[in-house]
């Protein structure tokens, strides 16, 4: 499964629930774009996209979005 995010081919229910609730969070046109713009605190540079394809499980990166967001703690 081929994304626009440019997350490749990555299967699974959590990529799905991260992919809902970066949707959920920040809308369709800005969450892509926190995807791959935002250079994520703690993971070496790397945006969520980039983080993901390095092997980086979703709720980890979702958290570290949440962190670097102020998303509040009952929406992780």
């Amino acid at each position: 499964m081929s994304d626009a995010c440019g997350l490749g081919m990555l299967t699974g229910v959590r990529l799905t629930e991260f992919h809902e609730r970066v949707v959920l969070r920040f809308g369709t046109t800005y969450g892509s774009s926190v995807l791959v713009d935002h250079v994520l605190t703690g993971f070496d540079g790397r945006t969520a996209a980039q983080a993901i394809e390095a092997g980086i499980e979703p709720r980890d990166v979702w958290r570290a979005l949440c962190v670097d967001f102020d998303v509040p703690r009952e929406q992780w």
